[in-house]
């Protein structure tokens, strides 16, 4: 059986054999959609950038396939978040980065402004887009990778984001104004894993999830029956679903705590560690959040437009 590294040195050797392209375009490949936006948006048509993982995948479990080795060993530049959210693909992208630029982006975020991780010691909570001040730190680790690997377009790279830098700003005052219109007594944010401390400290929410940061924690009955206990003292009538983490959990809860004479409903659905379907809004980094802030404003009590940022730049 071809073991990972020599599947990666073939990968690597057949990359140097292929010949130069005709086209001068950056070839980019990152792990998560989130990223994959983000050099979107700072390489515009100079690049072409491939995303591993789509809609609904889990980041922290998912492993490299044969393609994915071949893909990453072909690109001028692999992007990915590091902080342990690829867990399973850190020792892969480690060692490919002995033969291939490879960044790890929000790695560039000073560590006085990243939570600890419970789950691991001596490690960072990896869910740093979920506010989008902090997320223009990793947009800038972006253009900054992006420049070293293709200095020649230095300047188009870095207007490109500047005009997303400010696109992110717009979004964390519209993120601002809505959520504070929920009653101070209702930010409670209750999802099926622990991906929205970010933004819990970002926007004044008590954030609790089922699981831990990592997905691959287990939430056992205990747990289960500690949150339904929570559900009922704090009077807690909505919890949101996951669109990247099965729901049997989150639906367990809800069961438990009706069973306690206590109504609780799925205020919707928000997107952690994926995106929406690729054309969408949701599709979009900015679109996602603006989703996410949107969905649970309107499930929490507050105050905000039907379609978000979408009918608020409309009524300006």
């Amino acid at each position: 059986m071809l073991t990972r590294r020599i599947v990666l040195s073939f990968a690597t050797a057949f990359a140097l054999a292929l010949p130069a392209a005709a086209q001068d375009r950056l070839s980019i490949v990152a792990t998560t959609g989130m990223i994959a936006d983000a050099a979107r948006q700072v390489g515009g048509d100079l690049v072409d950038v491939t995303a591993l993982m789509g809609p609904g995948v889990d980041p922290h479990a998912y492993r490299q396939t044969r393609s994915d080795i071949v893909a990453t060993a072909q690109a001028d530049l692999v992007l990915w978040n590091g902080l342990y959210l690829e867990a399973q693909l850190e020792e892969f992208l480690l060692e490919l980065a002995e033969t291939r630029p490879v960044v790890a982006v929000a790695e560039a975020i000073p560590e006085t402004q990243l939570i600890g991780s419970e789950d691991y010691e001596d490690r960072f909570d990896p869910h740093v887009w979920m506010n989008p001040n902090l997320w223009s730190r990793v947009v800038l680790a972006t253009r900054d990778a992006m420049i070293a690997a293709a200095p020649d377009h230095a300047e188009a790279f870095t207007a490109n984001a500047r005009s997303h830098l400010e696109d992110l700003a717009a979004l964390a005052v519209y993120a601002q104004s809505v959520l504070a219109s929920i009653p101070a007594e209702a930010r409670v944010l209750l999802t099926a894993h622990d991906a929205f401390n970010y933004f819990g400290a970002a926007y004044g929410f008590e954030v609790v999830g089922i699981q831990g940061i990592s997905t691959e924690s287990e939430a056992g009955l205990s747990r289960i029956a500690e949150l339904v206990d929570l559900l009922v003292a704090r009077d807690i009538r909505a919890v949101f679903v996951e669109s990247s983490v099965s729901d049997r959990n989150i639906r367990a809860l809800i069961e438990g705590a009706g069973a306690r004479g206590h109504t609780v409903v799925i205020g919707g659905e928000l997107f952690s560690d994926a995106m929406g379907a690729p054309g969408s809004y949701e599709g979009s980094y900015l679109g996602m959040i603006d989703h996410n802030v949107t969905t649970i404003a309107r499930a929490l009590g507050g105050q905000a437009p039907e379609r978000g940022r979408i009918d608020a730049l409309a009524m300006n």
